[in-house]
């Protein structure tokens, strides 16, 4: 008789309280992410639940010793992409009798802060404008390899895993985005000076 797995005897309350202990340790990371990847409060939360339901889901495939972080961080960026690619398939449907002027008026403000990115947020607490402006400038690609590997702390690995890409991508991408802000910051750091001279 072949030998049965722990996974074919667990209980779906043991397959749940075994999910909550190892996967839910990441939902304020996962947070983050989706608030990057959507640049939407709401739709963040959105993409946040269906990653966790699909995490669920494969949960029993999951391999223990392997990253949970890494592999969350993969599953929410298939769910983006697959949402993303829906979303663009099918275009917004509204009534135009529930719309006003005053509503058109009201959402035109608040729209800039509803787009905003969780990078873009943190990086409003740095000092520095001089470096938002340097990450700014990078082509998204760059930008979003350099957040997962070096905001995020993700190992080049995880990174390549998670935007999938060979990890020898990842390197060189983080290497030249590196040598980009360096260039950026310098330039960018020189003509500050010069404003606050001629100030």
């Amino acid at each position: 008789m072949p030998a049965t797995s722990t996974s074919e005897v667990e209980s779906e309350a043991e397959l749940a309280a075994r999910f909550e202990r190892n996967a839910m340790q990441y939902h304020a990371v996962l947070l983050r992410g989706a608030r990057r990847l959507t640049h939407s409060e709401a739709d963040a939360e959105d993409l946040l639940q269906d990653t966790l339901m699909n995490a669920y889901a494969g949960f029993r495939r999951f391999e223990p010793g392997t990253n949970m972080r890494a592999w969350l961080f993969r599953i929410m960026h298939n769910r983006w992409v697959s949402l993303h690619r829906t979303k663009q398939r099918r275009p917004d449907v509204f009534t135009v009798e529930d719309i006003t002027d005053s509503d058109l008026a009201a959402s035109s403000v608040h729209l800039s802060a509803v787009h905003r990115s969780a990078e873009d947020e943190a990086l409003d607490i740095l000092s520095d404008k001089v470096i938002r402006e340097a990450l700014n400038d990078l082509p998204e690609v760059f930008r979003l390899t350099v957040y997962y590997a070096d905001m995020q702390g993700l190992t080049y690995a995880q990174t390549a895993a998670l935007l999938g890409v060979p990890m020898g991508t990842v390197m060189s991408r983080v290497a030249r985005s590196r040598e980009r802000l360096r260039v950026s910051l310098a330039t960018l750091g020189e003509t500050r000076r010069g404003e606050q001279r001629v100030a």
